[in-house]
């Protein structure tokens, strides 16, 4: 099977915050999917987590080598459909791609973002349970 991981989900392994295990159980031998995007949230996360003191730069790139080995497929999505979906709920772009590739693929996605769960369960978009 596969599944579209969200950001929220990578972070959270990579760092070893403590929903990693069932996180890592609930995708272990998954195809894992996301769009190209999902490499500027890492990033962004990352760079948030030193700035606010979280995480020393060292922490950070040690993360970074810990994303780069997680085997996640890029993919394109429809931006004009990630669009609707953005302005259908008020929500950010990056949120709505991680949707639309659920929708566009037709698999589940697993996020541990409330307003992104939230948004799939309107837009009828399966969660991945973990």
């Amino acid at each position: 099977m596969a599944i579209v991981i969200d950001a929220s989900v990578v972070v959270a392994v990579i760092t070893n915050e403590n929903t990693k295990q069932a996180l890592v159980e609930a995708t272990s031998g998954e195809d894992l999917i996301a769009p190209g995007s999902i490499r500027w949230e890492i990033g962004n996360a990352l760079s948030a987590m030193v700035r606010r003191n979280r995480a020393t730069d060292q922490e950070a790139f040690k993360a970074l080598r810990l994303y780069q080995e997680i085997p996640i497929r890029e993919v394109d999505v429809d931006l004009e459909g990630a669009l609707e979906i953005a302005a259908r709920h008020l929500m950010y772009a990056y949120d709505a791609y991680m949707l639309r590739c659920s929708v566009e693929y037709r698999i589940p996605i697993i996020s541990l973002d409330a307003g992104l769960k939230r948004v799939a369960v309107a837009e009828g978009i399966p969660l991945v349970e973990y």
